[in-house]
């Protein structure tokens, strides 16, 4: 009789190669579904084929595995999102596209899609995924904040303070990007940059991705470097005006003119780099709890408090239940302890 273990072990050979085959274009895995290095390159291009100068081959290593984890992400929620039937039909984003579209030329919009080596459909799939993941948030998250009237009335007497206006004030959000990382800072992607290129490189990319219809404060909560700010999703309070005067007088006029909801492009600034939002605008005078405005603003403060929390929380619950495998931060492990 033939000896079977030789047979065997070439049939585990050939088995185990089989299964590098079947993921050498795996960048990552979301139970079982793969997200491809083809897909991992061309969400790269598109947040960093404008950032002039090519990175070195060790920064553009751990922009790849901060644009993989951005995808691990979205492909958790997508999935919870399908699960759900949440999924946007063809007129959630027709109509989202047609807003992105409005403020431009053809030839201008066209600009926008090739600094970010997107075509028309690749925006449209990424449209998908974010109204997708959108309705789950409303559904699992916004939907179920309950803000009472004592909430509002306890806020207000806190803060009775904050709404005597002795001039006008602006209630404005921010995204600061710095030169240098520090150690305070508490984004959720831990991703801060390390030289004023990339920051610059960094606050450009925010830029284009709120031109796009991102949502600000989840930018601010994700990637700002204020620590006073970032988890608050970037949210400063209320700016007297008589505090801008310390600032230039081009910077001044530009929040000035802002209409609430409006923010700025990519400013510089003596801190580092910053995009700024603009919430609310407020004359001077006393604020009396009776004002359906001083309700409002309340009531939206602490809506979206509540909201930043437990968005924060449902991401750390579904990466918990989530069986990831990221086969290209393996790959460069096992790479750096053979040499």
């Amino acid at each position: 009789m033939k000896p079977v273990f030789p047979a065997v072990l070439a049939a585990l050979a050939v088995l185990a190669s089989c299964n590098r085959s079947a993921t050498a274009n795996v960048a990552a895995t979301v139970n079982g579904r793969s997200i491809t290095y083809a897909e991992l390159e061309k969400q790269y291009q598109s947040q960093f084929a404008s950032q002039g100068e090519r990175p070195s081959d060790d920064q553009m290593t751990i922009q790849k595995l901060e644009v993989l984890r951005t995808l691990v992400d979205s492909e958790i929620m997508l999935q919870r999102a399908e699960r759900m039937g949440l999924m946007a039909v063809d007129a959630d984003v027709e109509a989202k596209f047609s807003e992105l579209k409005a403020p431009y030329t053809q030839e201008e919009f066209q600009k926008q899609l090739n600094a970010r080596t997107m075509t028309v459909e690749d925006l449209k799939a990424q449209l998908r995924r974010d109204l997708s993941v959108q309705k789950l948030f409303n559904k699992e998250i916004t939907s179920r904040i309950s803000i009472v009237d004592k909430d509002i009335t306890d806020f207000y007497n806190a803060n009775k303070a904050s709404f005597n206006l002795a001039e006008p004030q602006i209630h404005m959000a921010q995204i600061l990007v710095t030169p240098a990382p520090d150690p305070n800072v508490r984004n959720l992607k831990n991703d801060k940059a390390q030289t004023d290129e990339q920051a610059r490189k960094k606050i450009a990319n925010l830029s284009a991705r709120i031109q796009q219809g991102e949502d600000f404060a989840m930018l601010a909560q994700n990637y700002s470097e204020d620590p006073n700010s970032a988890q608050a999703g970037g949210d400063l309070g209320f700016v007297p005006e008589s505090a801008l005067e310390k600032a230039n007088a081009e910077l001044r006029k530009t929040i000035l003119t802002l209409r609430p909801g409006e923010t700025t492009s990519a400013l510089r600034t003596a801190e580092g780099y910053r995009i700024l939002k603009v919430i609310t605008k407020e004359p001077a005078g006393q604020r009396d709890l009776t004002d359906p405005k001083v309700q409002q603003t309340i009531r939206e403060t602490l809506i979206n408090r509540k909201d930043q929390l437990l968005k924060a929380a449902y991401y750390e619950v579904a990466r918990n239940e989530a069986k990831v495998v990221n086969y290209f931060a393996n790959n460069i492990v096992n790479n750096r302890e053979k040499k």
